[in-house]
């Protein structure tokens, strides 16, 4: 990446657009990658400009790599955007030889403060969860779990609170298939999640996702901390408020004996998100997360990617790095099988960068690809997983999930991520719990506007005050710190009861 330049950032010797690091008037003189242009146009900052004229229904590349063709002929210093830079009319095809490597483990001993469970799983938190299994005790859970406010838990001071996980599904849907499949896996791993020190599932009675066979399937748990209500069999809906008000109460004080101690690094397990993405997201936030994933797995960790349809165009590039030819094969079956479920709904791929995404800078998916897959760092890629599944292998892994944010990130929580890491460059607020989730800026200007939203900026990097590495060790220790309880922005501001948002498909019947 040359910062050299005042007003250009060239991400890679050759491309043929540059990012405007600042905002450009018509008219003004620009030096880039050893050319002299005059810009056609006024691009507004973390926007595209030509360094080079491109033909009609030629490439254009950026990162090295394409990410789209000219719509019409591009002159240098045209601003290059929606209105003359296309997604091609098929899909490449992409050759790269395997540059797997394993990783190298730092000996150092790295540590953060966690909650060490009976099973040997550490957690980052310290909540009860009032789970339910249907959207008909959704506002029964809501109920009991307002019951113990701030207040209330003055006396509990390591219980971080008692959280409702309510969801608008579980019935209306056939008892078979991947939707069914899909809300048993999630509620699961919300269920045995390792930041929940006590669960209380409640269902209404007649729905299509039976409580029994739910809780039959969850890990053993001291038996005060592993509770069950069938709401047409407690009596109705204010029976069992009273019901689970109780068997909560019943978990506040072993709960609140859990201490926090000193652990390992090799007991996180990091999601990674990006949302309200920008033309800097792919030069800072995401290039400074994944230098902090390359020191999360070298110690030991775990990191999830996901977004399935934001790796689109950019696969290429972790297959390159699959520990095994399978997990290649596994990663592209999941890119293939997003290519039918988008042509069955007459949906496109390209369809994401959303407006917002289009208003910061970025024109096309495989634009958009090609930075969010900067958030993986530069380790090999151990494995591939469905939505929801538990994670069991370290390193670098890959989940399958949608672009959606609040969907991707319930998948990776259901899955055992015990630390969220959320780049944005338009200001995405994702909260979420159990999990703290952390907020990192592509800019500055962002991260003055919302500094109370924002717990990292990334925007010294396009400043030039401070490189990749260093932001990225900055960020893990941040990492480490918020594993051992330090707040993020979203837990100050009260966020994260309604994020949970599994993954619906399936007719609804």
């Amino acid at each position: 990446m040359n910062l050299a330049s005042s007003s250009l950032l060239v991400l890679t010797s050759g491309d043929d657009v540059a990012v405007a690091r600042g905002d450009i008037a018509k008219g003004q003189v620009l030096h880039a990658d050893g050319l002299a242009i005059i810009a056609l146009a006024d691009i507004p900052s973390g926007h595209k400009i030509a360094l080079r004229g491109v033909a009609c229904g030629q490439p254009i590349r950026k990162y090295g790599q394409i990410i789209g063709q000219a719509s019409t002929v591009v002159k240098p210093g045209d601003y290059v955007h929606v209105h003359n830079l296309e997604m091609p009319s098929g899909s490449s095809t992409h050759t790269l030889a395997n540059v797997y490597q394993p990783t190298v483990f730092n000996d150092n001993d790295v540590s953060f403060d966690g909650y060490v469970r009976a099973d040997g799983r550490v957690g980052t938190r310290n909540y009860i969860g009032v789970i339910s299994s249907v959207n008909c005790s959704a506002t029964v859970c809501k109920q009991i779990a307002a019951a113990f406010d701030a207040g209330y838990l003055r006396d509990y001071p390591n219980v971080d609170g008692v959280v409702a996980i309510t969801h608008g599904s579980g019935c209306g849907m056939g008892a078979k298939g991947d939707g069914i499949e899909i809300l048993k896996r999630t509620l699961r791993g919300y269920a045995d999640h390792v930041n929940f020190a006590g669960v209380l599932v409640i269902g209404l009675g007649c729905e299509v996702n039976q409580l029994a066979p739910l809780m039959e399937q969850l890990a053993d748990r001291p038996a005060v901390l592993k509770a069950s209500l069938v709401i047409q069999e407690a009596g109705g809906t204010r029976e069992t408020v009273q019901r689970g008000i109780a068997l909560v109460q019943a978990m506040l004080a072993p709960v609140n004996t859990q201490q926090r101690s000193n652990v390992s690094a090799r007991h996180l397990t990091v999601g990674l998100q990006c949302g309200g993405s920008d033309g800097y997201s792919g030069i800072t936030a995401n290039p400074a997360l994944g230098a902090a994933v390359d020191l999360v797995v070298r110690h030991g960790g775990t990191a999830i990617l996901s977004e399935t349809p934001e790796i689109y165009g950019a696969e290429h590039l972790l297959t390159a790095r699959c520990a095994s030819p399978q997990i290649a094969e596994k990663l592209m079956s999941r890119i293939h099988w997003w290519e039918d479920y988008v042509r069955h709904h007459d949906g496109d791929m390209n369809n994401n960068p959303s407006p917002g995404n289009k208003a910061g800078g970025i024109t096309t998916i495989l634009e958009k690809s090609l930075g969010a897959v900067a958030k993986a760092g530069a380790t090999g890629l151990m494995g591939v997983y469905e939505y929801g599944e538990p994670i069991e292998q370290k390193g670098l892994v890959f989940m399958d999930t949608p672009g959606y944010d609040p969907v991707s990130a319930t998948g990776q929580v259901a899955g055992g991520a015990n630390l969220i890491c959320f780049t944005t460059g338009r200001g995405s607020t994702y909260g979420c719990k159990p999990t703290p989730s952390l907020k990192i800026a592509t800019n500055s200007q962002l991260f003055k506007r919302m500094t109370l939203d924002m717990d990292f900026n990334a925007g010294a990097i396009v400043e030039g005050t401070e490189s990749v590495a260093e932001a990225g060790a900055r960020l893990f220790h941040l990492m480490l710190a918020t594993a051992s309880g330090r707040p993020t922005c979203s837990e100050e501001n009260g966020m994260g009861d309604n994020e949970f948002l599994p993954w619906q498909i399936g007719a609804v019947m």
